[in-house]
């Protein structure tokens, strides 16, 4: 199989190849391999590398499921036993895993062949991909701009065509980050729509789904219906769905009533080129037959604060149990600054302060449902600037302007991790330097369907497939 062949096929077409014995899967793990090995080397994006264990896997026979045969890479904070798994930080650099999660088997039971794992930040922290340990992730589009995080790897592999789709996860906007700044196709699942287990029943306080970034919608669709539902400890279950996702790819979604904002969530202005893409993408909704309206949910306080005390407090257990296992405290050598700092800041804060960010979570959820009761989808930008440049956010450097970038960059994403409603990010757009900007759009509760539905529309009226970044398979 040449490139070219490979890269003409999503995940979803290279599995019916080898149910038609028209490739194998030694041909599509070589063919990925070969990808990583001529095109990674400028990006950075593959950081554990399995080769041997994912022939292994093909040697020891590969489930029957719906991917079967298709190479696949992990994002580097999930398990797989036998491999190494760093967590993008230098204290975990030769940790092996021993067991694997329980998202990570559900995509070897549905025939995946993982292959190695892509760059995340140190813990998932950043919405870029620069670690100490790995070094940066580089966007294909512009290899001086980020790739976003915390998925960076996954988005930029896809986008450089390595491989048609990879696993990644969302606490704070880190599916839709990397896939709005890489331009590529990525869904934030309904809370708990996919496991978060053994190890753990729901991350970062609910706020966290795995699922995968993609070049097609019906790969997204597709490996939602391998991977969700409930395990043994799920404490709670995504609502029931009417018929599989993949389905839904196929199906029109009717006239929508679709709220459209060119602005931030408080309101106020974003990069004009962005913002001129989001009505340019509202007027051409409206001539596919959906009723657009100009407005934009009211949220009582801010989801950057909730977001800061909810995550601090988890990132500051991370480091207690590293302390508990090394009977000391971790250094700067074994932890970024940003690491070690955010995890200080946390021990400041007290029970009461992680009770009343749950509950300005909720705040913002019910403002968010109500505002849903009368609109189908919200449209507003993924990204409220274009990808930033490599170094801007230095988890090692001067940590003071981070706080006040990340406001300006990515304000509107980590909403709904709050409310657990899905929202995907479709690259729609570019700006007059090439660099791509996603379109984020949200839905109800439980409704992956209508979004979906959606994005296959405009898949078909946009497509994105064929446009690809400089550095490319």
């Amino acid at each position: 199989m040449s490139f070219k062949e490979f890269g003409a096929y999503d995940a979803v077409g290279l599995a019916e190849l080898v149910r038609r014995r028209q490739a194998s899967p030694e041909e599509l793990l070589d063919e990925a391999i070969a990808r990583t090995e001529k095109i990674d080397p400028q990006l950075n994006a593959v950081v554990v590398k399995h080769y041997d264990f994912a022939r292994e896997q093909i040697e020891n026979g590969l489930p029957d499921g719906p991917f079967r045969g298709v190479p696949f890479l992990l994002k580097d904070l999930n398990l797989l036993a036998g491999t190494r798994t760093t967590f993008g930080a230098s204290l975990n650099k030769n940790y092996v895993a021993d067991h694997t999660d329980t998202l990570t088997q559900r995509f070897v039971d549905a025939g995946l062949v993982i292959y190695g794992k892509s760059s995340s930040p140190e813990w998932g922290l950043m919405p870029t991909t620069e670690t100490r340990l790995h070094g940066p992730t580089r966007n294909p589009w512009n290899t001086e701009h980020s790739s976003g995080g915390s998925s960076g790897g996954a988005a930029a592999a896809v986008a450089a065509r390595i491989l048609p789709v990879a696993h990644a996860s969302d606490g704070g906007g880190s599916i839709r980050i990397p896939a709005s700044a890489c331009g590529v196709f990525g869904l934030k699942p309904t809370r708990a729509r996919t496991p978060m287990g053994p190890d753990r029943g729901e991350g970062w306080g609910g706020f966290s789904v795995g699922h995968v970034v993609s070049i097609s919608v019906r790969d997204s669709a597709a490996m939602l219906d391998a991977t969700e539902g409930p395990e043994l400890v799920s404490p709670y279950h995504a609502p029931p769905h009417a018929r599989p996702f993949a389905d839904e790819v196929r199906r029109e979604p009717g006239r929508l009533r679709i709220a459209f904002t060119d602005r931030a969530p408080s309101g106020a202005p974003i990069d004009p080129e962005i913002a001129a893409a989001v009505r340019d993408v509202a007027k051409m909704l409206e001539k596919l037959g959906h009723e657009v309206i100009e407005k934009a949910p009211v949220l009582p306080v801010s989801p950057g604060d909730a977001l800061t005390v909810i995550t601090g407090a988890n990132t500051a257990l991370t480091v207690r149990l590293a302390e508990q296992q090394l009977g000391r405290r971790p250094t700067e050598d074994e932890f970024e600054k940003l690491t070690l700092v955010t995890a200080h800041n946390a021990g400041k804060r007290t029970s009461v302060d992680y009770c009343a960010a749950q509950l300005d979570a909720f705040r913002i959820s019910r403002a968010l449902a109500e505002f849903f009761t009368e609109v189908d989808v919200l449209l507003q930008p993924t990204l409220c600037l274009p990808p930033l440049k490599l170094g801007v956010l230095d988890t090692m450097g001067d940590l003071r302007t981070i706080a006040a970038t990340l406001a300006a960059y990515m304000p509107g994403t980590a909403m709904f991790n709050m409310s657990g409603q899905p929202a995907m990010s479709v690259p729609l757009a570019w700006n007059k330097a090439g660099l791509p900007l996603g379109m984020m759009f949200a839905g109800r509760f439980g409704d992956e369907a209508t979004l979906f539905r959606l994005a296959a529309q405009l898949e078909r009226e946009q497509p994105w497939k064929d446009r690809k970044p400089g550095v490319c398979a």
